[in-house]
């Protein structure tokens, strides 16, 4: 898990500084936190960073944290209903950057890792996603954005798009949410 976690630092680290690289002023503030023990075993710890103000991005965050608990929750458990209450560690870095120009869309990103330790050993896996969230639509943007996610996830990208298109689909209205 330390390198796991060395790994989301310098994520957390590359997507400041890269970010910084389109503001000629404003930069990125820090709140370290610390959750101190919770009465059902929760704890963690974590870096909040914020720009606001730039000239490119209104505000962007990109927030880091390291959680431990005595009980993984049902909730947390979607198909693995073995692992609910058995203790876990995880940790992930998230971003959001909302631009000024309403015509660059807003976007997100995050990535986690849970580990979960059972009678026989830990059960671990990695999680996140990334989408475009824009407020005036541009088709050659979505092809743009699809075709660089294609060629970052490879071969996974055709059942990566599957269970994005039906996370982000509403039921109850037949839509897709974006």
């Amino acid at each position: 898990m330390n390198e796991i976690k060395t790994y989301l630092l310098n994520l957390q680290n590359q997507l400041c500084t890269g970010l910084e690289q389109f503001e000629p002023t404003q930069r990125f503030a820090s709140d370290q936190w610390q959750k101190p023990p919770h009465t059902q075993g929760l704890r963690g710890q974590g870096d909040t960073r914020i720009l606001e103000g730039g000239e490119v991005f209104e505000r962007a965050g990109v927030g880091l944290s390291f959680v431990e608990g005595d009980a993984l929750p049902p909730s947390a458990t979607h198909g693995r209903t073995e692992l609910a209450g058995a203790p876990f560690t995880a940790m992930g870095v998230s971003l959001v950057a909302h631009p000024r120009n309403p015509y660059a869309p807003t976007s997100h990103m995050n990535v986690r890792c849970l580990s979960v330790q059972t009678p026989t050993g830990n059960v671990s896996w990695f999680g996140g996603g990334f989408d475009l969230t824009p407020y005036y639509g541009f088709t050659e943007d979505a092809i743009h954005w699809h075709t660089q996610a294609k060629q970052a996830t490879g071969a996974y990208y055709s059942k990566l798009k599957k269970w994005c298109d039906d996370y982000f689909y509403i039921k109850h209205r037949q839509e897709p949410r974006g």
